[in-house]
């Protein structure tokens, strides 16, 4: 047990040694970005720990400290202590299906023909006062324990339906005893997020547009991927997640001013990966070295992701004041093993722009909304090798369809549709089965096809052999 003992320190000594790469990536370190998800989902949060790091969860304000160490999917508490409101781990428990605890305490079917229509609601059903819910706070009670005191103390809670009983348990368990789950920053609970609480930022890209985007570009592993983003990064950061660190992704930009890719912050992303994300002007990468008509720098074709009009919301809850992940003085994981950081979309070295130049890019995916789809896809589809897909995401079907028309008589791409995701969510509860009675029915268009060989079109491998 000696010897593995110290073949383990061993380990964790040549690890730290080593640098990101042999960081367990399965719990939360100090420095990484993290999403808090608050009372499932009532409330999402990004931020990134730090010893000052905290949260305010309705009047209480707790460090994140805590959350350091704990593995991705850890649940956490409000509770109070002598030294005021802190979050406490937690293991997970089936309180929340309340029917079946209800027909084993008290002895009744989920069936039973009950309903509330003898209740009224007259906001004399509770005995139990504020001032002695502060009172057993002071004492030192938890939050589960004013609830069951909150149950005790109500007239009605015996009259009503198992389902409603269950619905009073979870509104004065979000109350008094809320609940902090410690999600890990990925692609789809990133956009997700954002689609939630400012769909406005990323285009109104919905999680299945992404990953239909992802596959209709098939982008994998050992990919060149050539992207445009406009949406903060959601894109560049999304494929490089599935390219994990073997191919590259170039992201691109008409102008003098590279899209801002701040959201590529929040995935936690090793050096070996960041080193795979650069970027490059059009110009550099075109044979024609040229500026066409797009590239001009006109205010209607700057996308929401870019400097010129990403400006902060102080309504925003997904990024904390002091802990913002798109700001660049936050400290990073590598600081932490003495390596030093690499940044996400440094430029692109010349020999490798000269290898895209002379094999081309294996993929090209577009999401610009706010820029003239047709005038992009005819200036970046020659940047593509033969046989390669590309995809190209726009909120509305018309520039879309235009795109296509114009593609289909240049003959430049073949397999072209035009397709438009649909998703519904399900409730899945026992005996409430059923779909959500709120929900989006827009999630965008998505135009893609396959480049081929046209000798009336130029290409990458034509212009170099003229």
């Amino acid at each position: 047990m000696e010897e593995e003992k110290l073949t383990g320190s061993e380990e964790t000594s040549a690890a730290k040694a080593n640098g990101l790469s042999e960081v367990n990536r399965a719990v939360a370190w100090d420095g990484c970005s993290v999403l808090l998800d608050i009372n499932d989902g009532d409330r999402l949060v990004f931020s990134r720990l730090s010893p000052s790091a905290s949260i305010k969860i309705g009047n209480k304000k707790c460090s994140l400290r805590p959350l350091v160490g704990c593995p991705f999917g850890s649940l956490f508490t409000v509770e109070t202590g002598p030294f005021g409101p802190h979050l406490s781990r937690s293991a997970p428990s089936s309180t929340g299906n309340c029917v079946e605890e209800i027909g084993k305490d008290e002895g009744q079917s989920v069936n039973e023909i009950r309903d509330n229509r003898s209740l009224i609601d007259n906001n004399t059903a509770q005995s139990l006062s504020s001032e002695d819910i502060e009172a057993m706070r002071s004492e030192g009670a938890t939050g589960d324990e004013i609830v069951k005191a909150l149950i005790a103390n109500s007239s009605t809670f015996e009259q009503k339906t198992a389902f409603s009983q269950e619905k009073y348990k979870l509104k004065k368990q979000k109350k008094y005893a809320p609940k902090v789950l410690l999600r890990r920053p990925s692609m789809r609970s990133i956009c997700e997020t954002y689609f939630k609480k400012h769909p406005q930022r990323t285009g109104f890209m919905r999680v299945d547009t992404l990953s239909m985007l992802l596959s209709m570009a098939n982008v994998g592993p050992y990919s060149d991927a050539l992207v445009l983003d406009k949406l903060g990064g959601l894109v560049v950061g999304s494929v490089a997640e599935r390219v994990g660190g073997t191919g590259y992704i170039c992201s691109t930009y008409f102008g003098t001013v590279p899209c801002q890719i701040d959201i590529v912050r929040m995935f936690n992303f090793s050096n070996d990966v960041c080193a795979r994300i650069l970027q490059a002007p059009f110009n550099d990468l075109s044979p024609l070295q040229n500026t066409p008509e797009c590239a001009m720098s006109d205010p209607s074709d700057v996308g929401p992701g870019s400097p010129e009009t990403a400006q902060p919301d102080p309504s925003n809850e997904l990024l904390q004041d002091g802990d913002s992940m798109l700001d660049s003085r936050d400290i990073s994981d590598d600081t932490l093993t003495g390596q030093k950081p690499v940044k996400p979309g440094r430029k692109a070295p010349p020999e490798i722009v000269k290898s895209w130049k002379d094999n081309g890019f294996t993929s090209l995916i577009v999401a610009a909304p706010e820029m003239d789809v047709e005038s992009l896809i005819m200036d970046l589809l020659p940047l593509l090798a033969y046989s390669a897909p590309f995809a190209i995401y726009h909120q509305y079907l018309q520039p879309l369809a235009t795109c296509m028309h114009k593609l289909q008589a240049s003959k430049m791409a073949i397999g072209m549709q035009i397709s438009e995701p649909w998703l519904r969510e399900y409730q899945v509860l026992p005996s409430r089965t059923h779909p959500h009675m709120q929900m989006n029915a827009f999630g965008g268009y998505i135009l893609s096809g396959i480049r081929i060989s046209n000798s009336n079109t130029g290409g990458v491998i034509e212009d170099k052999a003229a």
